[in-house]
């Protein structure tokens, strides 16, 4: 993915329809927010299994893509406008996350790394 020219290809589809003045963080927020509301909309109320299936339906795993476009052109307009390098900002944020959740703890588990010590000692 070419994230820049990604970034490019927005601003210039937003500016062609002078939609800057709308694409405030605040708003581009509130559409991410709605955009990930409709992406969960399609596994509502599937079963894990049948949620791990999704991409065995052609047209279901169409409708997903186009909801996981949406999400991700949100997300990418928003950290343009804020003027956040995304992928700086991802790396950065996966070596947090590495400090946090280390294999030898976190592997095989979900357990958040702020309840670590508190699910050990309910396992005690």
């Amino acid at each position: 993915m070419d994230l820049p020219e990604i970034q490019q290809q927005l601003r210039e589809f937003a500016a062609e329809r002078h939609w800057d003045p709308f694409h405030t963080p605040k708003n581009l927020v509130m559409a991410l927010a709605v955009e990930s509301a409709e992406l969960m909309e399609h596994f509502q109320w599937l079963t894990p299994e049948q949620s791990l299936a999704v991409g065995d339906d052609p047209d279901l795993r169409q409708a997903v893509a186009e909801e996981v476009a949406d999400v991700a052109i949100y997300l990418i307009r928003l950290a343009d406008r804020l003027g956040i390098d995304l992928e700086t900002a991802i790396r950065d944020k996966m070596k947090r996350n590495a400090e946090k959740y280390p294999v030898h703890l976190a592997k095989g588990n979900a357990v958040k790394y702020n309840r670590r010590k508190m699910a050990c000692r309910e396992e005690d």
